[in-house]
């Protein structure tokens, strides 16, 4: 995430809200507005190099016009109604988190979630940690890390979505003073989520945030994820085996350029039913994205290859179980992670989060996606 600095957006606020206000139409969506703020600075003479430095405030000045924060056309609503919010008030963890780089390294983020975990001591024992993964597996509508994030800030969440997808989906908007929960976006630094509880407007749908799973996974369906699979430079081998074996993942060989994505092979049994396969790969799929197999710098994946066997395979189970219980299938790995007997203190929390997120994405079941599904 970018460093926002008060006295730098001071300087950039004025510009952008001129950009929008005489080059746009109330109503305007966040499109057209980015295109005159763009075509406001080209004409100030930045250019494509400021591009990086510039756009976090950017992000930061679209939100807080969508949120009601900033109202570009003081002389008539903005948002079809709706009373402009309060600023927002962040929490010492939301200022540490929404003050950091994009481009930190694996250690630097670690680092950051390490520090902010032990200083609450969350995680310190098993029963946490299953209510943690418990809780991710609820917010099917945030990605793995995201719903981390959520829970770390406001465990008792059930629903929680950004203003604009309360106004647009929902007919809700916050309310007065609401304080805003922050994760992670996709291609930016952070966005802005409210908890279902400071919203106000329609009644939500009993099914509003029900995304179809797949319990009962059929072998077409299953073909499509592995066919989403093979795109990320992952070979599959069907193993005809014994109900005892499952699976398992090698490199094949490295990146060309050392900066590309490294080529494996990943093999499961194609004798086993197809929910049964799925898991299988999301175990193996999980090894290779903790780092188990070593560094892959096009997938931003560190070499971990030093972690004790043991918990290796308790860091796969956990990441397989999340991804498999969120989309509606039950592992059997749930008693063997409640049976760990290893040291809380030596999971990397921030690892399996991390690579479930992976695994969902590559096997084409990311919560991003399944949610622009839902809408459209």
């Amino acid at each position: 995430m970018a460093i926002i600095r008060p006295e730098t957006y001071s300087k950039f606020k004025p510009i952008f809200l001129d950009a929008v206000n005489t080059r746009t139409k109330p109503g305007a969506d966040r499109n057209e507005m980015m295109q005159a703020i763009s075509d406001q600075l080209a004409e100030a003479s930045y250019g494509e190099d400021d591009a990086g430095d510039i756009g976090p405030y950017i992000d930061l000045f679209l939100e807080e016009v969508s949120i009601g924060t900033i109202d570009p056309f003081p002389n008539g609503p903005y948002l079809a109604g709706l009373e402009p919010s309060p600023a927002p008030v962040f929490t010492p963890f939301q200022k540490d988190l929404f003050a950091r780089k994009p481009a930190q390294t694996e250690t630097q983020e670690r680092a950051l979630l390490d520090q902010l975990i032990a200083a609450t001591q969350l995680y310190d024992s098993s029963e946490a940690i299953q209510e943690l993964l418990a809780f991710t597996i609820r917010l099917r509508e945030f990605a793995p890390f995201n719903a981390m994030l959520l829970h770390i800030q406001k465990p008792g969440l059930t629903h929680a979505a950004t203003a604009q997808d309360w106004r647009d989906r929902f007919g809700r908007a916050p309310k007065r003073g609401a304080r805003p929960l922050l994760v992670l976006r996709t291609m930016g630094p952070v966005d802005f989520v409210f908890d279902v509880l400071d919203t106000e407007g329609r009644e939500l749908p009993v099914d509003a945030f029900s995304f179809p799973t797949f319990g009962n996974l059929s072998a077409n369906r299953f073909g499509e994820f592995m066919r989403a699979v093979t795109k990320d430079k992952i070979d599959l081998v069907q193993l005809d085996a014994g109900d005892g074996s499952a699976g398992w993942i090698r490199l094949l060989a490295l990146s060309g350029s050392g900066k590309g994505k490294n080529l494996y092979q990943l093999a499961y049994n194609r004798n086993h039913p197809p929910p049964t396969r799925f898991v299988t790969v999301a175990h193996e799929l999980a090894h290779l994205f903790l780092g188990h197999l070593g560094a892959d710098v096009g997938r931003r994946v560190p070499d971990r290859r030093d972690t004790p066997h043991e918990l290796m395979v308790v860091e796969a189970e956990m990441v397989a179980y999340l991804v498999a219980m969120r989309n509606g299938l039950e592992p059997r790995s749930e008693s063997y992670l409640s049976n760990y007997s290893g040291a809380l203190g030596e999971l990397n929390l921030y690892a399996v989060m991390r690579t479930a997120n992976a695994v969902e994405t590559v096997m084409g079941i990311s919560a991003h996606k399944l949610w622009n599904e839902e809408c459209h």
